[in-house]
C-alpha cells in the first residue's frame, strides 16, 4: 500500500525480538533502562530506537490530550463538551481561548520534544551502528522526516521553540534558547527534503507497516511550504503527490469512491491515506496504562461518544457504545453542512433521533445534539477481550489524506484549469457539481471535507480568519494564534514566554 502508516505490528515485532535477547544483552543493558553509549550497536537495537522515534506520532489521536480533540475544541466547528466546565481543563480553556501557562496541557510540548530527542540521539548513533548502508540511509530518512513532523506541530502550536538538533546534556539543558520560527521552518524543510530521497515509494504491508514513504513526506513538505506562504513550491511538491486530479497517482493513491468508507474502522491503509496513525485493540490497554503513553487505542473514539446512549429494540438508529461527549458539533457547522452529501458521515444527529423516539441520551456540557460521526464507534467495534474497552478502539486516524493535498494544491495555485480540476475532483466524489475555483470556495470545501479532523483551527489562523470566526469565543488577535509555553518548561532556562501570556 502506498501510504505512510504507523502500525503497532511493526513495534510488536521489535519488542518480541528484544524479549528473546541473550544474557549478553541483559548485562550490557540493565533491566528497566539502557545505556545509550552501548545500545545502538546493531540493526536490532537501531530498529528498536527507531520505533521509539515513531511513537509520539500517535499523539494525533491517542491519549486524552490528543491533537484531534484539542484542535477541534479551539475551532468554530466544535465546543469542548464533555461532562462539565472542568472536564478536561485544557480542552475547556482552549475552547474559550483562556489558556494560561499553568493550564495548557504540557504534553503538547513534552511529547513532541520527546520524539525530537529520540530522533537526535538516533541520528548521532546510526553512523557507528553495525548494519547495511542501505538500511542506515532509510533509517536516517525516516528519523529526519519524523523530526520534521514533530517540529511542524511545535512551531504551529507554540511558534517560539528551541531548535535542538543534537541530544541535550546536563551541561547545556538550561542554556537552551528559542529559535526564530523562520529558522525552525528552514530546518523542517531541510529534514523533509533530505528524507524524501532516502524513503521508499512503498512499504510491504505484511512486514513494514508503520514505515515512512516518499509520498507522505512530499505531502508534508508541500503543506509546510503552504504554511510558509511559498505557494509556488507548495503547488509543485503537492502535484507530485496528487498526479492527475481524480486519477491514480504515481504512488498508487486515489480518492475513495465513497466518502463514508474513510471512517470504516476496518478500512485501514486505503488508497486515500498518505500519513496514517494506526491504533490497535490488541494491546489490552487498561486504566493502569492511562496517561503513561502506553495505551495503543484511539482515544478520540470514546471521547466523542454520546453519553448514556440507548435505543429501543429494533430501532433504525445505530447501535453505539456510550462515550464522554467531547467535541460536540456547533450549530454553525451543522448549518454549513446539513445539506451537504457528507453530512451523515460527519454528523450524528441525536437531536433528530431523540425527537423521533428512535434513540436517547443524556446531554453533556455544551450539548447541541450533534456528534462527530467520523469517530463514533459501533458496538461491533468494541473490544471484548482483555483491557478496558474504552482504551482499545482500533480506528486509525489520518494526518494527511489525498483530498487534503488536492485542496492544498488548489489553494497554492489559486486559479486556473488544474486548480479547478482539483476542487472538482473532491466535490465530484460526493456528487456535488462544479463551482468556480476561488479562495472562498476552497476554504468552504476544506471546512466540510475535513470537518472534525483537527485542521480547522490551524486553517483559520493561517488564513487570518481566526478573529472573525472565533472572537465570540474569546479569541484575541496577537495572542491566541498560538499556545502559551507550559510554565514548568521555562523554569531555570533562558526561554521566554510567548507574547501576552505573562
Amino acid at each position: 500500500m502506498k501510504t505512510i502508516q504507523f502500525k503497532p505490528i511493526f513495534i510488536a515485532a521489535v519488542l518480541i525480538s528484544l524479549g528473546s535477547c541473550t544474557q549478553d544483552f541483559v548485562t550490557i543493558t540493565p533491566k528497566g533502562a539502557f545505556l545509550s553509549e552501548n545500545y545502538y550497536s546493531n540493526e536490532q537495537q537501531a530498529t528498536a530506537a527507531l520505533v521509539g522515534v515513531y511513537d509520539p506520532i500517535r499523539k494525533n489521536s491517542g491519549g486524552f490530550e490528543n491533537m484531534i480533540t484539542m484542535m477541534n475544541a479551539g475551532s468554530d466547528d466544535h465546543y469542548a463538551g464533555g461532562g462539565g466546565a472542568t472536564d478536561g481543563a485544557g480542552l475547556q480553556a482552549f475552547s474559550t481561548h483562556t489558556l494560561t501557562a499553568t493550564n495548557v496541557p504540557a504534553s503538547f510540548w513534552n511529547d513532541h520534544f520527546q520524539g525530537i530527542y529520540r530522533a537526535n540521539t538516533l541520528l548521532v548513533k546510526l553512523p557507528d551502528t553495525n548494519m547495511p548502508d542501505n538500511l542506515k540511509t532509510r533509517f536516517v530518512a525516516e528519523t529526519k522526516a519524523l523530526r520534521a513532523i514533530y517540529y511542524f506541530n511545535l512551531v504551529r502550536l507554540f511558534k517560539n521553540v528551541p531548535l535542538l538538533l543534537e541530544p541535550l546534556t546536563t551541561t547545556n539543558i538550561y542554556n537552551v534558547e528559542q529559535a526564530t520560527p523562520e529558522a525552525v521552518y528552514v530546518q523542517i524543510e531541510k529534514d523533509l527534503t533530505e528524507a524524501i530521497g532516502g524513503l521508499p515509494t512503498s512499504v510491504i504491508a505484511a512486514t513494514e507497516s508503520g514505515r515512512l514513504t516518499k509520498a507522505g513526506a512530499q505531502a508534508m513538505l508541500g503543506k509546510v511550504y503552504l504554511y510558509e506562504g511559498k505557494k509556488t513550491e507548495a503547488a509543485s511538491m503537492l502535484a507530485q503527490v496528487n498526479g492527475t486530479p481524480g486519477g491514480t497517482s504515481q504512488y498508487g493513491n486515489k480518492l475513495l469512491a465513497k466518502y463514508s468508507d474513510l471512517w470504516v474502522f476496518s478500512n485501514k491503509f486505503n488508497s486515500e491515506s498518505l500519513i496514517e496513525v494506526v491504533h490497535t485493540s490488541a494491546g489490552n490497554s487498561d486504566w493502569g496504562f492511562w496517561g503513561s503513553g502506553a495505551d495503543e487505542g484511539n482515544t478520540v473514539n470514546v471521547m466523542v461518544g454520546i453519553r448514556s446512549y440507548s435505543r429501543p429494540t429494533n430501532s433504525p438508529a445505530a447501535d453505539l457504545p456510550s462515550g464522554w461527549s467531547f467535541n460536540v458539533i456547533t450549530n454553525d457547522l451543522y448549518d454549513a453542512i446539513k445539506m451537504d452529501p457528507r453530512f451523515e458521515a460527519t454528523v450524528y444527529d441525536m437531536k433528530a433521533l431523540k425527537a423521533a423516539g428512535t434513540a436517547d441520551y443524556i446531554g453533556g456540557y455544551q450539548d447541541t445534539g450533534y456528534f462527530l460521526n467520523k469517530f463514533l464507534p459501533r458496538k461491533t467495534d468494541v473490544r471484548t477481550g482483555g483491557g478496558a474497552a474504552e482504551l482499545n478502539y482500533k480506528q486509525d486516524s489520518y494526518v494527511i489524506r489525498l483530498a487534503d493535498t488536492y485542496l492544498m494544491e488548489a489553494e497554492a495555485l489559486g486559479s486556473g484549469p488544474r486548480a479547478q480540476a482539483l476542487l472538482d475532483a473532491v466535490r465530484t466524489r460526493v456528487g456535488l457539481p462544479s463551482v468556480p475555483v476561488t479562495l472562498a470556495a476552497i476554504k468552504a470545501e476544506r471546512r466540510l471535507e475535513l470537518a472534525g479532523e483537527g485542521h480547522r483551527f490551524f486553517d483559520l489562523v493561517r488564513w487570518g480568519d481566526a478573529t472573525a470566526k472565533l472572537g465570540s469565543r474569546g479569541f484575541v488577535a496577537g495572542k491566541d494564534e498560538i499556545l502559551p509555553i507550559p510554565a514548568n518548561e521555562l523554569l531555570g532556562t533562558k526561554m521566554k514566554q510567548n507574547p501576552n501570556y505573562n
